[in-house]
Protein backbone atom coordinates (compact mmCIF):
# COMPACT_ATOMS: atom_id res chain seq x y z
CA UNK A 1 0.00 0.00 0.00
CA UNK A 2 0.87 3.35 -0.99
CA UNK A 3 1.43 6.29 1.53
CA UNK A 4 3.39 8.62 -0.36
CA UNK A 5 0.66 9.87 -2.73
CA UNK A 6 -1.54 12.00 -1.25
CA UNK A 7 -4.89 13.40 -2.41
CA UNK A 8 -5.07 16.03 -4.89
CA UNK A 9 -5.77 19.80 -3.21
CA UNK A 10 -9.41 20.89 -3.52
CA UNK A 11 -9.31 24.41 -6.14
CA UNK A 12 -12.56 26.46 -6.69
CA UNK A 13 -12.30 29.49 -8.44
CA UNK A 14 -8.60 29.79 -7.95
CA UNK A 15 -8.37 29.14 -4.09
CA UNK A 16 -6.42 26.40 -2.74
CA UNK A 17 -8.36 24.13 0.16
CA UNK A 18 -5.46 22.22 1.47
CA UNK A 19 -7.46 20.88 4.25
CA UNK A 20 -10.27 19.41 2.18
CA UNK A 21 -13.25 20.56 -0.15
CA UNK A 22 -15.38 23.47 0.65
CA UNK A 23 -18.56 22.05 2.52
CA UNK A 24 -21.77 21.55 0.19
CA UNK A 25 -24.16 24.55 0.13
CA UNK A 26 -27.28 22.38 -1.10
CA UNK A 27 -26.65 18.20 -0.63
CA UNK A 28 -28.89 15.52 -2.04
CA UNK A 29 -29.69 12.19 0.19
CA UNK A 30 -31.12 9.32 -1.48
CA UNK A 31 -32.73 6.89 0.67
CA UNK A 32 -32.62 9.77 3.16
CA UNK A 33 -35.57 8.58 5.42
CA UNK A 34 -33.60 5.43 6.14
CA UNK A 35 -31.00 4.90 9.14
CA UNK A 36 -28.16 6.44 7.90
CA UNK A 37 -30.08 9.17 5.87
CA UNK A 38 -31.41 10.58 8.77
CA UNK A 39 -28.03 10.33 10.73
CA UNK A 40 -26.69 12.13 8.19
CA UNK A 41 -29.34 14.63 7.47
CA UNK A 42 -29.05 15.50 11.16
CA UNK A 43 -25.33 15.54 11.19
CA UNK A 44 -25.66 18.15 7.76
CA UNK A 45 -28.18 20.64 9.93
CA UNK A 46 -25.76 20.29 12.49
CA UNK A 47 -23.06 21.56 10.17
CA UNK A 48 -24.94 24.73 8.95
CA UNK A 49 -25.81 23.09 5.76
CA UNK A 50 -27.44 25.71 3.49
CA UNK A 51 -30.48 22.69 2.41
CA UNK A 52 -30.76 19.24 2.34
CA UNK A 53 -32.92 17.12 0.15
CA UNK A 54 -34.08 14.00 1.08
CA UNK A 55 -35.80 11.62 -1.78
CA UNK A 56 -36.86 8.31 -1.40
CA UNK A 57 -40.40 7.24 -2.11
CA UNK A 58 -42.50 6.87 1.23
CA UNK A 59 -44.44 9.76 1.56
CA UNK A 60 -45.64 8.77 4.99
CA UNK A 61 -41.43 8.82 6.36
CA UNK A 62 -41.23 11.64 4.92
CA UNK A 63 -44.18 13.36 6.70
CA UNK A 64 -42.78 11.78 9.86
CA UNK A 65 -39.30 13.43 9.40
CA UNK A 66 -40.94 17.00 8.45
CA UNK A 67 -42.76 16.75 11.62
CA UNK A 68 -39.88 15.65 14.06
CA UNK A 69 -37.15 18.33 12.43
CA UNK A 70 -39.97 21.47 11.58
CA UNK A 71 -36.51 22.95 9.74
CA UNK A 72 -36.99 24.67 7.12
CA UNK A 73 -33.92 23.61 5.36
CA UNK A 74 -35.29 20.39 4.58
CA UNK A 75 -36.57 20.03 1.18
CA UNK A 76 -38.51 16.24 0.99
CA UNK A 77 -38.54 14.49 -3.14
CA UNK A 78 -40.69 11.70 -3.61
CA UNK A 79 -39.39 9.91 -6.20
CA UNK A 80 -37.67 6.61 -6.45
CA UNK A 81 -34.19 6.38 -7.74
CA UNK A 82 -35.44 4.21 -10.97
CA UNK A 83 -37.14 7.15 -12.04
CA UNK A 84 -35.28 8.98 -14.18
CA UNK A 85 -36.86 12.39 -14.24
CA UNK A 86 -37.97 12.09 -10.23
CA UNK A 87 -33.76 12.01 -10.12
CA UNK A 88 -33.33 14.53 -12.42
CA UNK A 89 -35.80 16.79 -10.67
CA UNK A 90 -34.12 16.14 -7.62
CA UNK A 91 -30.12 16.76 -8.30
CA UNK A 92 -30.94 20.26 -10.32
CA UNK A 93 -29.08 22.66 -8.08
CA UNK A 94 -27.19 20.60 -5.66
CA UNK A 95 -23.45 20.66 -4.51
CA UNK A 96 -23.22 16.85 -3.47
CA UNK A 97 -24.94 13.83 -3.44
CA UNK A 98 -24.99 10.99 -0.79
CA UNK A 99 -26.39 7.88 -2.86
CA UNK A 100 -27.84 5.25 -0.17
CA UNK A 101 -30.99 4.43 -1.71
CA UNK A 102 -30.80 0.97 -1.56
CA UNK A 103 -32.40 -2.81 -1.65
CA UNK A 104 -30.29 -4.39 1.55
CA UNK A 105 -32.05 -6.96 3.09
CA UNK A 106 -30.00 -10.25 1.80
CA UNK A 107 -33.24 -12.74 1.74
CA UNK A 108 -35.58 -10.63 0.05
CA UNK A 109 -33.10 -9.69 -2.81
CA UNK A 110 -32.82 -13.29 -3.21
CA UNK A 111 -36.42 -13.59 -3.81
CA UNK A 112 -36.46 -10.52 -6.14
CA UNK A 113 -33.15 -10.76 -7.81
CA UNK A 114 -34.48 -8.33 -10.64
CA UNK A 115 -36.05 -6.02 -8.66
CA UNK A 116 -32.36 -5.37 -7.04
CA UNK A 117 -30.79 -4.57 -10.25
CA UNK A 118 -33.52 -1.87 -10.81
CA UNK A 119 -33.11 -0.51 -7.50
CA UNK A 120 -29.37 -1.33 -6.82
CA UNK A 121 -27.82 -1.07 -9.97
CA UNK A 122 -29.81 1.04 -12.56
CA UNK A 123 -31.12 3.51 -9.93
CA UNK A 124 -27.19 4.35 -9.35
CA UNK A 125 -26.51 4.95 -12.80
CA UNK A 126 -29.70 7.72 -13.25
CA UNK A 127 -28.35 8.80 -9.35
CA UNK A 128 -24.60 9.51 -11.56
CA UNK A 129 -25.50 10.22 -14.78
CA UNK A 130 -27.75 12.92 -13.82
CA UNK A 131 -25.26 14.30 -11.37
CA UNK A 132 -22.72 14.49 -14.36
CA UNK A 133 -25.77 16.36 -16.41
CA UNK A 134 -26.39 18.69 -13.89
CA UNK A 135 -23.00 19.36 -13.15
CA UNK A 136 -23.07 18.33 -9.37
CA UNK A 137 -19.42 18.70 -7.82
CA UNK A 138 -19.25 15.63 -6.06
CA UNK A 139 -21.04 11.96 -5.63
CA UNK A 140 -20.42 9.55 -2.85
CA UNK A 141 -21.98 6.62 -3.45
CA UNK A 142 -22.30 3.89 -0.50
CA UNK A 143 -21.67 0.36 -0.60
CA UNK A 144 -21.35 -3.07 1.46
CA UNK A 145 -18.84 -5.79 2.60
CA UNK A 146 -21.05 -8.19 0.67
CA UNK A 147 -20.11 -6.65 -2.29
CA UNK A 148 -16.83 -8.05 -2.16
CA UNK A 149 -16.53 -11.77 -3.68
CA UNK A 150 -20.40 -11.73 -3.48
CA UNK A 151 -22.25 -14.80 -2.90
CA UNK A 152 -25.75 -13.09 -3.07
CA UNK A 153 -27.60 -10.49 -4.95
CA UNK A 154 -27.65 -8.11 -2.94
CA UNK A 155 -23.70 -7.87 -3.11
CA UNK A 156 -23.90 -8.81 -6.50
CA UNK A 157 -25.92 -5.75 -6.80
CA UNK A 158 -24.07 -3.28 -4.85
CA UNK A 159 -20.78 -4.64 -6.41
CA UNK A 160 -22.13 -3.89 -10.16
CA UNK A 161 -23.28 -0.06 -8.12
CA UNK A 162 -19.36 -0.06 -7.65
CA UNK A 163 -17.87 -0.85 -11.26
CA UNK A 164 -21.17 1.83 -12.70
CA UNK A 165 -19.71 4.58 -10.68
CA UNK A 166 -16.43 3.83 -11.49
CA UNK A 167 -16.53 3.03 -15.22
CA UNK A 168 -18.36 6.69 -15.20
CA UNK A 169 -14.85 7.63 -13.20
CA UNK A 170 -12.64 6.35 -15.53
CA UNK A 171 -14.69 8.23 -18.34
CA UNK A 172 -14.58 11.19 -17.09
CA UNK A 173 -11.24 11.58 -15.89
CA UNK A 174 -9.70 13.76 -13.24
CA UNK A 175 -10.64 16.68 -14.88
CA UNK A 176 -14.06 16.03 -14.88
CA UNK A 177 -16.62 18.16 -13.29
CA UNK A 178 -18.17 15.81 -10.85
CA UNK A 179 -15.85 13.61 -8.69
CA UNK A 180 -17.72 10.39 -8.12
CA UNK A 181 -16.26 8.25 -5.38
CA UNK A 182 -17.78 5.12 -3.80
CA UNK A 183 -17.73 3.70 0.25
CA UNK A 184 -17.99 0.65 1.58
CA UNK A 185 -18.64 -0.91 5.44
CA UNK A 186 -19.79 -3.76 6.93
CA UNK A 187 -22.82 -3.75 9.22
CA UNK A 188 -24.41 -0.57 10.33
CA UNK A 189 -25.26 -1.20 14.12
CA UNK A 190 -28.80 -0.85 15.05
CA UNK A 191 -29.54 -0.08 11.33
CA UNK A 192 -32.98 -0.63 10.31
CA UNK A 193 -33.22 -4.46 9.76
CA UNK A 194 -29.83 -5.23 11.68
CA UNK A 195 -29.70 -7.93 13.68
CA UNK A 196 -28.81 -5.74 17.11
CA UNK A 197 -32.14 -4.39 17.78
CA UNK A 198 -33.88 -7.57 16.83
CA UNK A 199 -32.17 -9.40 19.40
CA UNK A 200 -33.09 -6.30 21.60
CA UNK A 201 -36.89 -6.51 20.84
CA UNK A 202 -36.64 -10.35 21.17
CA UNK A 203 -35.35 -10.00 25.14
CA UNK A 204 -38.16 -7.17 25.85
CA UNK A 205 -40.85 -9.12 24.27
CA UNK A 206 -39.11 -12.32 26.01
CA UNK A 207 -38.92 -14.39 22.86
CA UNK A 208 -35.94 -16.37 22.63
CA UNK A 209 -33.12 -14.85 20.66
CA UNK A 210 -32.85 -16.22 17.50
CA UNK A 211 -29.12 -16.29 15.47
CA UNK A 212 -28.35 -18.23 12.05
CA UNK A 213 -24.72 -19.33 13.09
CA UNK A 214 -23.11 -18.06 15.89
CA UNK A 215 -19.50 -18.36 15.07
CA UNK A 216 -20.07 -16.25 12.53
CA UNK A 217 -17.90 -12.89 12.52
CA UNK A 218 -19.22 -9.72 10.93
CA UNK A 219 -17.94 -6.08 11.25
CA UNK A 220 -18.88 -3.57 13.30
CA UNK A 221 -19.11 0.10 12.64
CA UNK A 222 -21.80 2.62 14.82
CA UNK A 223 -23.87 4.69 12.38
CA UNK A 224 -22.07 8.23 13.11
CA UNK A 225 -18.47 6.16 12.13
CA UNK A 226 -20.48 5.49 8.62
CA UNK A 227 -20.99 9.24 8.20
CA UNK A 228 -17.73 9.88 9.09
CA UNK A 229 -16.66 7.60 6.14
CA UNK A 230 -18.77 9.76 3.47
CA UNK A 231 -17.70 12.73 4.75
CA UNK A 232 -13.84 11.58 4.44
CA UNK A 233 -14.63 10.50 1.15
CA UNK A 234 -16.15 13.77 0.20
CA UNK A 235 -13.66 16.09 1.51
CA UNK A 236 -10.60 13.55 0.03
CA UNK A 237 -11.76 12.07 -2.89
CA UNK A 238 -10.13 11.63 -6.35
CA UNK A 239 -11.49 10.40 -9.48
CA UNK A 240 -13.39 7.06 -9.04
CA UNK A 241 -11.34 6.71 -5.26
CA UNK A 242 -13.46 4.00 -3.11
CA UNK A 243 -12.60 4.34 0.99
CA UNK A 244 -12.96 1.50 3.45
CA UNK A 245 -13.17 2.61 7.30
CA UNK A 246 -11.20 0.51 9.42
CA UNK A 247 -13.24 -1.73 11.80
CA UNK A 248 -13.29 -3.84 14.97
CA UNK A 249 -15.24 -7.30 14.40
CA UNK A 250 -16.82 -9.60 16.54
CA UNK A 251 -18.91 -13.06 16.48
CA UNK A 252 -22.74 -13.50 16.47
CA UNK A 253 -22.56 -15.29 19.98
CA UNK A 254 -20.11 -12.55 21.81
CA UNK A 255 -22.69 -10.11 20.20
CA UNK A 256 -25.67 -12.16 22.37
CA UNK A 257 -23.68 -12.58 25.14
CA UNK A 258 -22.79 -8.94 25.34
CA UNK A 259 -26.35 -7.57 24.86
CA UNK A 260 -27.61 -10.28 26.93
CA UNK A 261 -25.49 -9.10 29.83
CA UNK A 262 -26.20 -5.16 29.78
CA UNK A 263 -29.71 -5.85 29.55
CA UNK A 264 -29.49 -8.24 32.97
CA UNK A 265 -30.84 -11.49 31.62
CA UNK A 266 -27.49 -13.91 30.94
CA UNK A 267 -30.45 -16.65 31.29
CA UNK A 268 -32.47 -15.63 27.87
CA UNK A 269 -32.82 -18.21 25.92
CA UNK A 270 -30.70 -18.39 22.49
CA UNK A 271 -32.44 -20.15 18.98
CA UNK A 272 -29.85 -21.70 16.38
CA UNK A 273 -32.07 -21.29 13.37
CA UNK A 274 -29.81 -22.20 10.87
CA UNK A 275 -27.73 -20.28 7.67
CA UNK A 276 -30.28 -17.75 5.76
CA UNK A 277 -30.27 -17.45 2.12
CA UNK A 278 -26.72 -17.04 0.71
CA UNK A 279 -25.21 -16.04 3.94
CA UNK A 280 -21.44 -16.13 4.91
CA UNK A 281 -19.35 -17.30 7.58
CA UNK A 282 -17.21 -14.03 7.41
CA UNK A 283 -17.42 -10.38 5.27
CA UNK A 284 -14.95 -9.08 3.17
CA UNK A 285 -13.83 -5.12 3.21
CA UNK A 286 -11.58 -5.58 0.92
CA UNK A 287 -9.87 -8.15 -1.23
CA UNK A 288 -5.81 -8.58 -1.38
CA UNK A 289 -5.92 -7.78 -5.31
CA UNK A 290 -7.37 -4.35 -4.21
CA UNK A 291 -5.46 -3.80 -0.88
CA UNK A 292 -1.95 -3.81 -3.67
CA UNK A 293 -3.50 -0.65 -5.49
CA UNK A 294 -4.60 0.84 -1.86
CA UNK A 295 -3.27 3.68 0.35
CA UNK A 296 -3.78 3.73 4.14
CA UNK A 297 -4.90 7.19 5.09
CA UNK A 298 -5.08 6.60 9.41
CA UNK A 299 -8.39 4.75 9.98
CA UNK A 300 -9.10 5.08 6.02
CA UNK A 301 -7.65 2.62 3.31
CA UNK A 302 -8.53 4.23 -0.28
CA UNK A 303 -8.61 1.52 -3.02
CA UNK A 304 -7.17 3.94 -6.11
CA UNK A 305 -8.90 3.90 -9.72
CA UNK A 306 -7.70 1.49 -12.19
CA UNK A 307 -7.61 3.88 -14.98
CA UNK A 308 -6.19 1.74 -17.50
CA UNK A 309 -7.74 2.08 -21.18
CA UNK A 310 -8.72 -1.14 -23.13
CA UNK A 311 -5.93 -1.20 -25.07
CA UNK A 312 -3.97 -3.03 -22.22
CA UNK A 313 -1.20 -4.37 -23.98
CA UNK A 314 1.16 -1.28 -23.78
CA UNK A 315 1.24 -1.74 -19.71
CA UNK A 316 2.07 -5.57 -19.74
CA UNK A 317 5.56 -4.51 -19.43
CA UNK A 318 5.24 -2.03 -16.81
CA UNK A 319 4.07 -3.98 -13.98
CA UNK A 320 6.79 -4.85 -10.83
CA UNK A 321 8.76 -7.74 -10.89
CA UNK A 322 8.10 -8.80 -7.47
CA UNK A 323 5.15 -7.22 -5.51
CA UNK A 324 3.98 -7.68 -1.82
CA UNK A 325 1.84 -9.99 -1.01
CA UNK A 326 -1.40 -9.16 0.73
CA UNK A 327 -4.25 -11.41 2.51
CA UNK A 328 -8.08 -10.25 1.79
CA UNK A 329 -9.40 -7.77 4.98
CA UNK A 330 -12.01 -9.54 6.53
CA UNK A 331 -13.97 -9.92 9.67
CA UNK A 332 -11.92 -13.26 10.42
CA UNK A 333 -8.90 -11.55 11.11
CA UNK A 334 -9.51 -8.15 11.44
CA UNK A 335 -9.32 -6.67 14.98
CA UNK A 336 -11.44 -9.20 17.42
CA UNK A 337 -13.32 -7.59 20.40
CA UNK A 338 -14.14 -10.09 22.86
CA UNK A 339 -17.82 -9.48 24.83
CA UNK A 340 -16.56 -6.55 26.96
CA UNK A 341 -15.23 -4.88 23.93
CA UNK A 342 -18.52 -5.43 22.45
CA UNK A 343 -20.33 -3.92 25.44
CA UNK A 344 -17.85 -1.11 25.21
CA UNK A 345 -19.05 -0.78 21.83
CA UNK A 346 -22.83 -1.31 22.18
CA UNK A 347 -22.62 1.46 25.58
CA UNK A 348 -21.47 4.19 22.31
CA UNK A 349 -25.30 3.45 20.72
CA UNK A 350 -27.80 5.84 21.68
CA UNK A 351 -30.89 3.17 21.07
CA UNK A 352 -28.91 0.55 24.13
CA UNK A 353 -28.35 3.87 25.98
CA UNK A 354 -32.16 4.91 25.68
CA UNK A 355 -33.65 1.19 26.26
CA UNK A 356 -30.66 0.47 29.43
CA UNK A 357 -32.08 3.96 30.85
CA UNK A 358 -28.96 5.60 30.86
CA UNK A 359 -29.07 9.71 29.59
CA UNK A 360 -25.03 10.04 28.65
CA UNK A 361 -22.35 8.56 27.53
CA UNK A 362 -20.31 9.19 30.77
CA UNK A 363 -22.92 7.77 32.40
Amino acid sequence: MDKSRDHRPYTEKGALVVSGRKRPSRVLITGGTGSFGKTMLCDLLDRGVEEVRVLSRDEEKQDALRNDLRDERVRCYIGDVRDRDAVGRAVRGVDAIFHAAALKQVPSCEFFPQEAVKTNVLGSENIIRSAIDAGVKSVVCLSTDKAVFPVNVMGMSKALMEKTAQAAARTLGSDGDTIISTVRYGNVMYSRGSAIPLFVRQIQTGKPITVTEPAMTRFLMPLSHSVDLVHHAFENANQGDLFIKKAPAATIADIVTAIKELFGVPDHPVEVIGWRHAEKLFETLASAQELRNAQEMDDYYRIVLDVRDLNYKPYFSEGKAKTKRYEDYHSHNADRLDVAGVRQLLLTLPEIRSGLGICSLAA
